[in-house]
């Protein structure tokens, strides 16, 4: 081998060891629309909508009043949702209308959840040059680890709770279950006849400020759980890739498939949880 060669070598190596990829808590920008910056994770999030949306067209165009093969099957699934879904709520009617808002939010998690798990997700993309050398940023990530992405969607899931709660008892009477105001207005009637109503009610109507923490909380539990098991488990893959990359990672994989589909049920389960709450009466709830 020659000088000439030689250096040239060296030199491919040196620009090599200055491509650098680590998993960072936020997206990578791909692309951007004027200034809206399109993501790697929302394109992963755009894959799985477009799936879902075909597949339920292909299904849509295949439903019989008569089921028979795979409907059979999908009608199963969908009763046993039904009766999860029961035990959760207590309501029939109140499955009926909070069981498609959960079921969409189930299937849209777990398409994320293992989406993130193929091959290419994470390792197929582009290099980038910036201030500290080259950087790898890969053209997908798996949605769901992303926190924009499960903020967007623990937002949405307490936001859709309040809407329910304010339709079905009424503005008044769901405001009054953070902020009892209802207590207060009470006091000049009742004072006479109970001094003590001056005390005790002015705690009743602000120990709904506990409410208002706790929805702030349900956000936060939310988000916070489903992106942090998502995320750490690419990252153990990627570990385990880094390691040996043949056999290793196969035990994990089928760990994550798992891991996937328990958080997308647990997202569910919450999400009809906070539902069947809000929609509550303050004396049930």
């Amino acid at each position: 081998m020659t000088k000439t060669e030689n250096d040239q070598n060296i030199n491919h190596g040196e620009s090599q060891a200055e491509i650098s990829h680590e998993a960072t808590l936020y997206a990578e920008t791909i692309f951007r629309v004027g200034n809206f910056s399109v993501t790697n994770s929302l394109l992963n999030s755009w894959v799985a909508v477009f799936i879902l949306v075909v597949f339920f067209i292909l299904v849509g165009k295949k439903v019989a009043k008569i089921p028979k093969g795979a409907q059979n099957i999908f009608e199963i699934i969908l009763e046993q949702a039904f009766q999860m879904a029961n035990s959760l709520t207590g309501d029939p009617k109140k499955s009926e209308k909070f069981l498609p808002i959960a079921l969409a939010i189930f299937l849209f998690v777990l398409i994320n959840n293992w989406l993130g798990l193929l091959p290419g997700v994470g390792t197929i993309g582009f290099i980038e040059e910036e201030s500290a050398g080259q950087v790898f940023v890969p053209l997908f990530r798996g949605g769901t680890a992303d926190i924009n992405t499960t903020l967007s969607l623990a937002l949405f899931s307490v936001a859709a709770s309040h809407i329910f709660g304010v339709l079905t008892i009424g503005a008044w009477k769901y405001l009054n279950k953070f902020i009892n105001l209802n207590a207060l207005l009470e006091i000049p009637g009742k004072i006479k006849k109970d001094p003590t109503i001056i005390l005790v009610n002015p705690i009743h109507a602000f120990v709904g400020i506990v409410e208002i923490i706790g929805e702030i909380a349900k956000v936060a539990s939310l988000s916070f759980r489903l992106f942090g098991n998502i995320f750490a488990g690419e990252v153990l893959l990627a570990s385990m890739m880094a390691i040996f990359a043949f056999f290793l990672p196969l035990p994990f994989m089928f760990l994550e498939i798992i891991v996937g589909l328990i958080q997308a049920l647990i997202f569910a389960m919450l999400t009809l949880v906070f539902f069947t709450i809000a929609t509550e009466k303050h004396q049930e709830h």
